[in-house]
């Protein structure tokens, strides 16, 4: 019995996109003031799985992924 894997729609991998790029830019932004330090690395580890959960889809066929693996690693 074969797999059938589910395509998302162009509007799907734009939301997902998106969703990635909040990551990017949260991530990117740095500690955020009034939040401990264990609480921002729990917060960039979640947003880090969240992109490396991301681009393991491989749906982002013409859009730029590096700001996604850089801010994954």
């Amino acid at each position: 019995m074969s797999e059938i894997i589910e395509q998302p729609t162009p509007e799907e991998i734009a939301k997902h996109y998106s969703s990635a790029m909040d990551s990017v830019n949260l991530i990117n932004a740095g500690q955020p003031e009034g939040m401990d330090d264990q609480e921002w690395a729990d917060c960039v580890a979640r947003n880090k799985e969240h992109l490396v959960l991301m681009l393991a889809k491989n749906i982002f066929s013409g859009y730029d992924v590096q700001p996604l693996i850089n801010a994954s690693s």
